[in-house]
């Protein structure tokens, strides 16, 4: 009987990151997804909070090692011939839970079985396993040359460093500290003059808060392919999330959130595939302070959904950020009423 495959391959993926209300930071990961049968596997595990092993900012080595442990030219690191397939983004410890599969060679071919979460070293499968999930067998050469390709740069994340042109004080900075906070690289330039464009090429995202130069800016960054922000937020938080928005270059079919709309009594979002979705109100006053609310965190499901919004929340002026595991849009509400 002719075995049936599955397709593998990998393609760059993201776990955003924030700025939390407390002043605490959830941290930003690049990473390589797997990527089965034409769709995300984090897709089809669920609200998952978690990255795969294959992480853009791994030393050299160590990418050496996780790939070779994934075509099985090492010994699995969990009993039972289990390797991990996605962590913890945060510190990697199997104590905060991780997807752990088994991994084994048919011949040429090479299968993946018995999918579960596990938290400690053995796993119970009736209580833990994604039933329904796998198992898969992928064409042995199809595999190995996805995974060798990661070793000679040829699947690569995209830039995650961003360009502020402006003065080095106050919000600038501000923002600049943020985005380091999270793992996002900044630089800080008072203009681009100077600035080479094959340097310019480097970032993925640029943003200026004078508004007066944002004209010129466009065509600067016209051919570069940096993303430049357009109305950028005074809100450092909302900042951050908007240059995340920018630096995310992956077709809707690879997100989570694909749109997001908000007036004074309603937030319009698209989803594409289940999961958890956070939703902040950022609200600035007449005296320039910033007032935070969470306005929605629960597992929503594909399709459209609108979630109706307290007036006074976003009065004045007043911003949406919705957050996924894998993905952040931010929306201005409109037709707010005046600022308090």
């Amino acid at each position: 009987m002719t075995p049936v495959y599955a397709t593998f391959g990998l393609e760059p993926a993201t776990r955003v990151g924030a700025v939390l209300a407390d002043g605490g930071y959830q941290v930003h990961r690049d990473f390589v997804d797997f990527v089965v049968d034409g769709s995300p596997l984090l897709f089809r595990l669920g609200d998952l909070d978690a990255v795969s092993p294959l992480a853009s900012d791994l030393p050299p080595a160590v990418l050496d090692a996780q790939v070779r442990a994934l075509l099985l030219e090492d010994e699995p690191p969990l009993p039972g011939g289990r390797f991990v397939l996605y962590g913890c983004p945060e510190c990697a410890d199997l104590g905060c839970g991780a997807v752990t599969v088994v991994i084994e060679r048919d011949g040429d071919d090479y299968r993946w079985r018995d999918f579960a979460w596990q938290t400690g070293e053995h796993v119970d499968l009736d209580r833990d396993g994604y039933h329904g999930t796998g198992p898969f067998r992928f064409h042995g050469p199809a595999y190995r040359a996805a995974l060798t390709a990661l070793l000679d740069g040829t699947t690569a994340a995209p830039s995650r460093r961003v360009l502020l042109i402006g003065p080095r004080v106050g919000l600038l900075a501000k923002l600049a500290a943020a985005l380091r906070g999270i793992g996002v690289g900044a630089d800080i330039t008072p203009d681009t003059t100077d600035v080479p464009a094959r340097e310019l090429r480097q970032y993925g995202a640029a943003l200026t808060v004078a508004e007066t130069r944002r004209a010129a800016l466009r065509e600067t960054f016209a051919d570069t392919g940096t993303v430049l922000v357009d109305a950028p937020a005074p809100v450092v938080p909302v900042l951050v999330a908007q240059l995340q928005q920018a630096l995310d270059r992956a077709p809707d079919d690879r997100r989570r959130l694909t749109a997001l709309t908000a007036t004074p009594y309603a937030a319009e979002i698209d989803v594409t595939a289940p999961g958890r979705v956070q939703l902040t109100a950022y609200r600035v006053d007449r005296f320039r302070r910033t007032h935070v609310r969470t306005v929605l965190d629960a597992v929503l499901g594909p399709g459209h959904h609108r979630l109706p919004l307290d007036p006074r929340t976003v009065r004045g002026e007043a911003y949406l950020v919705a957050r996924s595991s894998g993905g952040v849009l931010v929306a201005a509400v409109r037709g707010a009423s005046a600022r308090d």
